[in-house]
């Protein structure tokens, strides 16, 4: 993957989920190519299911609190984010 030109914010949540937690990466390009490669990625390397949403911005999310997985992947694709 390229140098991106984004903050990516990451967060949990867990309300409306039945009391499980999902790992919520907020703030992405709106391009669906990108999200879709970056989700898939994201969910190999994390061994976990999720999928990607394009509203106002794009996000991704993650079954589980994976974000100690995913800062460690973010720093080794050079991808900025925040939390």
């Amino acid at each position: 993957m390229s140098v991106p030109d984004f903050t990516a914010v990451l967060r949990i949540e867990k309300s409306g989920r039945n009391g499980k937690s999902v790992t919520v990466i907020d703030r992405l390009p709106r391009s669906a190519n990108f999200l879709d490669k970056l989700a898939r990625m994201l969910k190999t390397r994390c061994g976990s299911g999720g999928t990607y949403k394009i509203e106002e911005n794009g996000m991704i999310e993650i079954q589980g609190d994976k974000r100690g997985m995913i800062r460690s992947i973010f720093e080794k694709e050079k991808i900025r984010f925040k939390g």
